[in-house]
């Protein structure tokens, strides 16, 4: 009964917070924070509510966690998974409970986050079972997930949505190739797409090609009709629906 009322609440969100005709909303998400004062500096800088990612491997994670969320910014733990390393790190095969002892170490070294989203996890967000059990207890903690989307086998965001659990897939990455003139291309797809379909929710890294056009880009965005808006607003825009490059008929392709 929970699990169906939980998704009647997404699916009637889905309704009420459906984009107005003409209306373009995006948000955007720096990952990878936490390994540089300065990076991260210049990245809360970013005009607008831009979600900071932070790794909890990193020597300022927990500092910057702390300073994002005094300046307003969305938090979110980045979260290593496979074939990401180190100590937090979620790889196919471990135990349940071992994964669950490195997301509380994870969540503890990032405080204030508001949800995860996958640090690479190209394997591990294609494990059933595990991505599951991370939606329930990410359900538990009031936590909403993001989709890195970094393999088109993921089914993180298939299980978040059978869960009821809030949560969006990355339609555009910024950066994979790192010239100003690629991600300026990049954040231009992602305008038209948020057109097209109402919202977009785009990734980058703290690269200073990135930043360079991010600083000189958002406060442009409004001038042609986009919103940059916060994640939990995007949340509630999308009602936990796939968009049509992630599914059919709002539902996740792998479920």
């Amino acid at each position: 009964m929970r699990y169906l009322l939980s998704l009647l609440f997404c699916l009637l969100a889905g309704v009420a917070h459906a984009a107005p005709a003409g209306k373009a909303y995006m948000s955007i998400i720096i990952d990878d924070l936490g390994q540089s004062s300065a990076r991260d500096s210049r990245t809360l800088a970013l005009p607008g509510p831009v979600t900071m990612a932070i790794m909890p491997d990193t020597p300022h994670a927990t500092d910057f966690a702390r300073q994002a969320h005094k300046a307003g910014r969305t938090v979110i733990l980045h979260m290593p998974m496979d074939p990401a390393t180190g100590p937090y790190a979620w790889h196919p095969g471990i135990a349940i409970e071992e994964l669950a002892r490195r997301l509380d170490h994870a969540l503890a070294k990032v405080p204030y986050a508001a949800g995860i989203n996958n640090h690479m996890g190209s394997r591990m967000t294609a494990q059933r079972e595990p991505m599951s059990w991370l939606m329930g207890d990410l359900q538990r903690r009031h936590l909403f997930f993001v989709d890195s989307r970094t393999s088109a086998a993921t089914v993180a965001a298939a299980e978040a949505q059978a869960r009821g659990l809030a949560h969006v897939s990355r339609d555009v990455f910024l950066d994979d190739e790192r010239t100003t003139e690629a991600i300026a291309g990049q954040l231009r797809k992602g305008i038209e797409l948020a057109r097209k379909q109402g919202s977009a929710v785009l990734i980058g890294h703290p690269y200073p090609q990135t930043l360079e056009v991010l600083e000189r880009e958002i406060p442009r965005l409004k001038g042609q009709g986009v919103e940059l808006i916060s994640l939990r607003q995007m949340i509630a825009e999308r009602g936990n629906q796939a968009m049509p490059a992630h599914g059919r008929h709002g539902v996740y392709s792998n479920r």
